[in-house]
């Protein structure tokens, strides 16, 4: 809450006077009373998308253009405000240059607690998910943004229709503009990032800061079911990177190049398998330590690596079983992902069956780490 930064308020967005997070404003708000913060209690329905119904008061009640959304569940460091508005302006007097106009940050997990689901949520954002999340934002050929920390200008937002055609090109003056546009979609931070690209002409850039994304009591079923819900979003939104998603998995490229090599030189499959494997596993934890600053800590290294290795072991058969669906749940409400990108809240009742039961339940079993606020400054 406390940043090393001139001037700039915070925004707590609570849902409800009865929210669990209110208390923990509160005190944090107690804490720290030279900080300009103050609590919006309440949403403004705007679409089916609960963050941007609980955000949309706050945004316009902002005293600044320029916003940064951090989900409740990240935490960053004093300076990082002032270094990611560095980058949010290190191209406005560039006459060559094209504007930055959205500045993010890449999630660093840790496990406050040691269920089995927050162990390989831990692992896989990391690991798999840092790691490729990096490459494709220093490729910077389209947008890729997943939230948890982003900043951009409010005025640059007013401009959005959620089209992602180039604003020259917009022929209805009555089409909807701004951030409650995007309360259509499941993910608003990666349309909101794909709109400033496309809409806007404008680029990302990605701070040098972390955004420390903390993982509650995450069972297993709901590190599945979040798994599942990420892949059904996305495959609407970036087909081709959703279809070419399993050639980044270790187990897949390992088993291709295994079978290539044993097929043209004979070379053993299960040599290769295992060279393979350990050097995946060391780029991994190379991209750990660059995160953290430190290797994995001894006190969890073997549990990470465990986890590491049934992560691996998941994500095709997870991939298959989400990617032929279109129904997700998100904070214990069943949505169907249209073909468009946007979504439909639809009604599921009880089933009896495990899986049916967990989907039905899985918004709140991931509920000690979702967003129930959001600063703005």
């Amino acid at each position: 809450m406390v940043q090393e930064y001139p001037k700039y308020e915070v925004i707590f967005a609570v849902d409800a006077p009865s929210d669990q997070a209110l208390r923990v404003v509160n005190e944090v708000m107690a804490k720290h009373p030279s900080v300009d913060a103050r609590v919006n209690i309440g949403d403004e329905a705007v679409g089916v998308n609960p963050k941007v119904n609980n955000l949309m008061r706050p945004y316009r009640e902002a005293k600044y253009d320029i916003l940064w959304i951090i989900d409740s569940n990240v935490q960053v460091a004093p300076g990082a405000m002032g270094r990611a508005v560095d980058a949010l302006c290190q191209n406005d007097h560039k006459p060559n240059a094209k504007r930055i106009g959205l500045v993010h940050h890449v999630p660093f997990a840790w496990a406050s607690e040691r269920p089995w689901g927050s162990q390989l949520d831990e692992a896989f954002l990391n690991t798999n998910h840092a790691k490729m999340y990096i490459a494709l934002n220093v490729m910077a050929i389209d947008s890729c943004v997943i939230g948890k920390s982003c900043m951009y200008r409010r005025s640059d937002i007013e401009q959005l229709t959620g089209t992602l055609k180039p604003a020259v090109k917009q022929a209805d003056p009555n089409v909807k503009k701004g951030f409650a546009t995007f309360g259509r979609f499941l993910a608003e931070d990666n349309m909101i990032g794909a709109a400033i690209w496309h809409e806007l002409g404008l680029r990302h850039d990605m701070s040098c800061d972390v955004a420390r994304n903390a993982i509650g009591n995450m069972s297993f079923e709901a590190y599945f079911w979040r798994r599942v819900r990420w892949i059904r979003v996305r495959k609407h939104m970036v087909l081709s990177a959703t279809i070419l998603e399993p050639f980044t998995e270790s187990v897949l490229v390992g088993a291709l190049v295994a079978w290539s090599l044993h097929w043209m030189f004979g070379f053993p499959i299960v040599v290769f398998v295992i060279c393979h494997t350990l050097a995946w596993l060391y780029v991994d934890l190379d991209v750990y330590a660059a995160l953290a600053g430190h290797p994995v800590p001894r006190e969890i290294r073997f549990t990470f690596i465990r986890a590491w290795f049934c992560r691996e072991l998941l994500a095709l058969p997870i991939y298959f079983y989400a990617i032929f669906g279109n129904e997700v749940s998100w904070r214990g409400r069943s949505y169907r992902v249209l073909s468009n990108s946007e979504a439909r809240r639809v009604e599921r009742p009880s089933m009896r069956s495990w899986w049916g039961r967990q989907r039905a339940v899985d918004g709140n079993a991931y509920q000690g780490s979702q967003p129930l606020m959001d600063d703005i400054s």
